[in-house]
């Protein structure tokens, strides 16, 4: 990795600054009732299912009105300026992933446990022996409003890390402005017909971009991009280059290549395999080639 812009991120990370969100004071609380509003007729991401969760009907994602929590603990697989992070792996995501290694959790494979806020904010106060506390899925957009109520009934010690597909709403991104320390995105495609396709997710590219400029305006960056095969031209190429022509060193971007088929992907013959090593070499090539602060 370049060390360029390596050291702000270690100064946030390592705790010598207080988490944004201990700074708000009765605008958290404002955040808050704009959250649990939202809930009327969700509008957290941009499937905008409007459906009434505080009645307990159910979108897209498959969470209701309260958080369902697959797991929480001290993660030491995270980017190593990141680790150990107190990781809270939500169930339920607004994408459906055809290769997704997680889809246990994201399509509700599995069993999770309902929490009440009070528990929740239990829960977030154990990464106080962490570097931060994470919150991820699935994807942690449906849990906004849980996660920031829960928040505002501890004292937090240690940085926010927003981990996440990046496809919320404007207006998640507006109650997430000024709570957040550390944006860390999942940029998966670098055009709207492959993340339709494949993530069955609408628009993709637009509402992806948006999002990653709003983020890097409001606080620090990690960009994550997993490398996929044959997507070098149509997905990996484009959002390098945008980075670059946006961002320049302002943010990480973690070029990972260890892509590996999962859930559906044996259905798609451009993904139905695993990465090869000269596919990922590509990527980091470009990457040095553009100047960016990337690690693999």
């Amino acid at each position: 990795m370049k060390e360029k812009a390596i050291s702000r991120y270690l100064e946030v990370v390592k705790g010598s600054e207080e988490p944004r969100i201990n700074e708000l004071g009765k605008e958290l609380q404002e955040k808050i009732d704009k959250a649990k509003e939202s809930l009327k007729e969700c509008s957290l991401c941009e499937r905008k299912c409007r459906v009434n969760r505080i009645q307990g009907e159910e979108g897209y994602c498959g969470v209701k009105n309260k958080p369902v929590l697959s797991t929480a603990f001290r993660h030491s697989g995270e980017e190593r300026f990141l680790v150990p992070s107190y990781t809270i792996f939500f169930m339920g995501c607004n994408f459906h992933c055809q290769y997704c290694q997680n889809f246990r959790i994201s399509q509700w494979k599995a069993s999770g446990r309902k929490l009440s806020i009070e528990e929740l904010a239990d829960t977030i106060e154990k990464s106080n022996s962490c570097k931060n506390v994470n919150f991820v899925g699935g994807d942690p957009t449906p849990n906004l409003p849980f996660i920031l109520e829960a928040l505002r009934k501890k004292e937090l010690e240690v940085p926010v890390v927003w981990n996440s597909n990046f496809y919320m709403s404007e207006r998640s991104m507006d109650l997430l402005s000024s709570t957040v320390d550390i944006y860390l995105s999942d940029w998966k495609y670098g055009n709207s017909e492959c993340g339709e396709r494949l993530s069955k997710a609408p628009d993709y590219w637009e509402i992806i971009k948006r999002n990653h400029d709003l983020a890097h305006h409001d606080s620090e960056l990690v960009i994550r991009h997993l490398v996929l095969p044959n997507h070098f031209e149509c997905c990996t190429k484009p959002i390098l280059e945008y980075i670059s022509q946006n961002y320049r060193e302002d943010v990480i971007v973690n070029i990972m290549g260890q892509y590996r088929p999962s859930y559906r992907a044996k259905q798609h013959s451009d993904i139905n395999r695993p990465l090869k090593r000269r596919e990922a070499r590509r990527a980091w090539n470009l990457a040095e080639e553009l100047n960016l602060n990337y690690t693999k």
